[in-house]
């Protein structure tokens, strides 16, 4: 009586198609995780802004004018994000004044806050934010408010 050689595994055929599964997963599930990562990205500005435009309220009743982002940035504990000059940085968005260095008198009457969102192999998004507290998405064009 001879053995046999019996040998277990699995085929070559059988590791590609494992892979190509592992590949069409990946190819579906990467798009839908970074779409879920600008959304959060979004979801924390907006609240970041409307934070800013309450910060704002208050500023201008104790000061009868509106503040500048690095006198909101203190009052707010540096809760927005990172001061660098007039700008304030915050994850992948750039917080900045319109214009960059407001005077006493601009900010008696108005502000416009705008935070953008410009990484390079993405989409660019920008947010705008007034003295009324209406937060506008200016970027992508033709998005909804």
């Amino acid at each position: 009586m001879s053995l046999r050689n019996k040998q277990s595994g699995f085929s070559l055929i059988e590791l590609l198609l494992v892979v190509v599964i592992i590949g069409i997963i990946t190819a579906l599930a990467v798009p839908a995780l970074q779409k879920g990562i600008r959304s959060a990205e979004n979801g924390t500005t907006f609240a970041t802004l409307r934070a800013i435009s309450s910060t704002q309220v208050m500023f201008y009743s104790q000061n009868n004018r509106f503040g500048r982002l690095p006198e909101l940035q203190q009052i707010m504990g540096n809760g927005i994000g990172v001061t660098t000059g007039d700008r304030v940085v915050r994850g992948r968005y750039v917080f900045e004044m319109t214009p960059v260095t407001p005077t006493d008198p601009e900010l008696a009457t108005e502000y416009v806050i705008t935070a953008t969102r410009n990484v390079s192999d993405d989409i660019v998004y920008k947010y705008e934010l007034t003295q009324t507290g209406k937060i506008t998405q200016i970027l992508p064009a033709g998005a909804l408010e």
